[in-house]
């Protein structure tokens, strides 16, 4: 999404970042292991802050550092900020559209100090815009119903950094979505903006939604007994499902829910793909860290399965 100067935007700037700083992350991981330096305070430092949950169990850090943890299963507090402020945003997008009414001055100064270029005073509603926010509450609350009553957390902690960011990524990718709303504009009522490229988005974040919930069920099943009562906090190798191609099959999902909105802002937000960029690069670090914990755990784990990408990552 272009800014007002012909540069790029804020936001996009921010996303690009980002995504540059995962990738980065990524490949110093993949050099790091491979060094013998794996008792220096930078590398455990760095190892500190880019793992969480059951790839953080085994990295011998030092006490100081373990001030700093979280429980993993406050996971329920980014969802639930995430859910109340979207659905936020959708009640003041729609108020602004339909009743004419301005958004409030703090939010536009954000939006344009965001996007580079001043808000328009009035306008269609945008179908892609009301879709993805909509969508986004629709997953933030499936997320969060799933962390309650479907996931079972070990004791395994998040850097109390990971926490923050958690917490405002959210908050900046319910802006993003009206920052991408300021691009050039639809005409004509919501559906008759309706294409084949919103129902194949739609269709797209339906199924890879089933699909990472099918694989959390999954993760979860490894601790629960018939009864559904929890058994086992222990970590065991996952089956089932698409855990026979990859390692972290709710890794792949979460990238492809995000594919999935960038279709319904019909491909042309630069700044969602910049968002998808970001999610790819943070997913496929996450799940090489998952991936290299079970094949170091466990030799008998298939060696023909990937991280999160099926025959490819």
């Amino acid at each position: 999404m272009p800014a007002s100067s012909g540069g790029p935007s804020l936001i996009d700037i921010l996303w690009g970042f980002l995504a540059a700083c995962f990738l980065v992350a990524f490949y110093a991981h993949k050099i790091s292991v491979r060094s013998p330096a794996e008792t220096s305070r930078v590398y455990v430092l760095f190892q500190d802050l880019i793992r969480y949950g059951k790839t953080k169990q085994t990295l011998r850090r030092a006490d100081w550092l373990r001030a700093f943890d979280v429980p993993k299963r406050w996971f329920w507090h980014f969802y639930a900020i995430s859910v109340t402020w979207n659905i936020f945003l959708l009640a003041v997008y729609l108020n602004a559209t339909y009743q004419q009414q301005s958004f409030p001055s703090w939010l536009t100064r954000v939006l344009d100090v965001l996007t580079g270029m001043p808000g328009s005073a009035s306008q269609v509603p945008q179908l892609s815009t009301v879709l993805v926010q909509m969508l986004l509450c629709a997953h933030s609350l499936r997320r969060l119903l799933e962390c309650l009553f479907v996931s079972v957390f070990s004791d395994g902690v998040i850097h109390l950094a990971q926490y923050g960011f958690g917490l405002g990524y959210y908050i900046i990718l319910g802006l993003t979505v009206l920052c991408s709303d300021r691009m050039s504009k639809e005409t004509g009522t919501l559906l008759a903006q309706l294409d084949w490229l919103y129902l194949t988005g739609f269709a797209l974040f339906i199924w890879a939604s089933l699909l990472q919930h099918q694989s959390l069920v999954l993760l979860a099943g490894l601790r629960t007994g018939k009864s559904g009562k929890v058994e086992t906090l222990a970590h065991k190798v996952p089956t089932g499902g698409w855990f026979e191609l990859v390692s972290c099959p709710h890794y792949f999902a979460e990238l492809l829910i995000y594919v999935s909105l960038s279709l319904l802002f019909r491909g042309l937000s630069l700044t969602w793909w910049l968002v998808v960029l970001y999610v790819f690069f943070n997913q496929a670090l996450a799940g090489q860290l998952c991936h290299e914990l079970y094949i170091n755990k466990y030799e008998s784990y298939p060696k023909d399965r990937k991280a999160f990408i099926p025959f490819v990552l």
